[in-house]
């Protein structure tokens, strides 16, 4: 007794043709994955790019600090501790040491009458650029740099140090950026002097109109200024 066997052919075609896809798919994942564990090692160490210049907050503080608060405030001796700006009635605000949160763009303090000096950034009395930023407000105060568009050339900044040593800066420019332009406009200049070989401190908030798409300010506020002579 004879069995006979019936193979279809478009059957047999097509699981060959299944076949070949599965060994692709496999080879490409095999790939990916190869070269996804070179690239990081690559990486590993190296130092992430800054590319947002501020992130709103979802929640902000709106109490301001008391006298003895600020009074009280202290920071180690070669950082900024106080911000003052005589013209915008801003008189010791405290300065928080900031970084960058994980999506890279820098992080602010979340009470909104207090700044942030980006600790990547210079120091004062030590040459380089200092990078300060701050809120313009919360949902229902304005913060400490609601006015900052008002500075003009020639207006003076105050940087008072943790050994209690006070700097001057003189502002030399006040740009408004549209928000698709600041990093740009970040990497370029606000984190360089606008004047050669000089110290210099750079200010940023956020200004223009509220976006509710975005959830955020359509443009960035750059207030660059250099150490008084």
């Amino acid at each position: 007794m004879s069995l006979k066997i019936n193979l279809n052919p478009k059957r047999i075609i097509k699981w060959i043709l299944l076949g070949l896809l599965g060994v692709l798919l496999l080879a490409f994942f095999i790939r990916v994955a190869t070269w996804e564990d070179a690239y990081y090692r690559e990486k590993e160490g190296s130092e992430r790019a800054t590319t947002t210049v501020i992130e709103e907050d979802e929640e902000l503080d709106e109490t301001e600090p008391t006298e003895a608060e600020v009074v009280e405030y202290t920071v180690a001796a070669d950082r900024p501790r106080y911000l003052s700006i005589a013209k915008l009635g801003i008189v010791n605000s405290r300065v928080l040491p900031m970084s960058v949160n994980n999506k890279g763009a820098l992080s602010t303090p979340n009470n909104i009458f207090d700044v942030g000096w980006y600790i990547a950034s210079g120091k004062p009395g030590q040459g380089g650029t200092m990078v300060i930023d701050g809120h313009n407000g919360g949902p229902h105060v304005y913060g400490v740099f609601k006015r900052l568009p008002e500075l003009v050339k020639g207006d003076v900044i105050v940087i008072e140090r943790g050994d209690g040593a006070i700097f001057e800066y003189t502002v030399v420019e006040n740009s408004q950026i549209p928000l698709d332009d600041a990093d740009k406009y970040m990497s370029t200049k606000a984190l360089s002097s606008p004047e050669r070989g000089k110290e210099s401190l750079t200010l940023i908030t956020c200004s223009g109109e509220w976006s509710d798409t975005r959830g955020t300010y359509l443009s960035r506020q750059f207030v660059r200024a250099v150490l008084a002579e």
